[in-house]
């Protein structure tokens, strides 16, 4: 979800990108290997080192150790991301994917919730919070992410993976620390 909020914020806000459209590859890679791949093969490594049952970590414990690296992995993609001729907004916006992280790996300690949900919430909070604070035009694709994260959550219930409640929290958990951290990073 991260590199998805990244490449959608770059797409619909062009006041956050300073540099050439040709050499976002560049950075569409690094966030792809920090956010995706990095976290799949820690996740299949310890799998196999029998850490890990399946990779759809049922129980809350085994989600522990995954989101511990993970969050390690998005600090890399922060410091490399802070480091390019971005917008402010962009590095507000990680920082409330970091958080999110944060907050989830924390309340897995006592609770099971949906980390799906807390990233389509993060995704839509990003781009409510862009179309506030640049004043853009997208009711079409905010709409288009309810009814995926609708979509999404109706599908983990459905598998009995999580409760209504569990859902619920994370979708509200996303959303309100990547528009929070968006809104409330730029003003400060």
């Amino acid at each position: 979800m991260p590199l998805l909020t990244i490449w959608l914020a770059l797409s619909v806000d062009p006041q956050l990108g300073y540099f050439l459209p040709n050499s976002r590859w560049l950075l569409y890679t690094m966030l792809g290997i920090m956010t995706v791949a990095f976290p799949i093969t820690s996740a299949l490594l310890l799998m196999r080192a029998g850490v890990l049952s399946s990779l759809e970590m049922p129980t809350r414990q085994e989600r522990i150790a995954p989101y511990v690296m993970t969050l390690m992995y998005f600090g890399m993609a922060y410091y490399l991301l802070h480091r390019t001729p971005l917008h402010p907004a962009v590095d507000a916006l990680f920082i409330g994917i970091l958080c999110a992280l944060a907050a989830t790996l924390l309340i897995t300690f006592w609770w099971k919730i949906s980390a799906h949900m807390v990233g389509i919430g993060g995704v839509i909070g990003a781009m409510l919070g862009l179309s506030i604070l640049h004043g853009l035009p997208l009711l079409p694709l905010l709409a288009l992410l309810v009814i995926c994260a609708g979509l999404l959550g109706t599908a983990r219930l459905l598998s009995s993976d999580h409760t209504q409640g569990q859902i619920i929290a994370g979708v509200a958990l996303g959303w309100c620390c990547t528009q929070g951290a968006l809104l409330l990073g730029l003003i400060i």
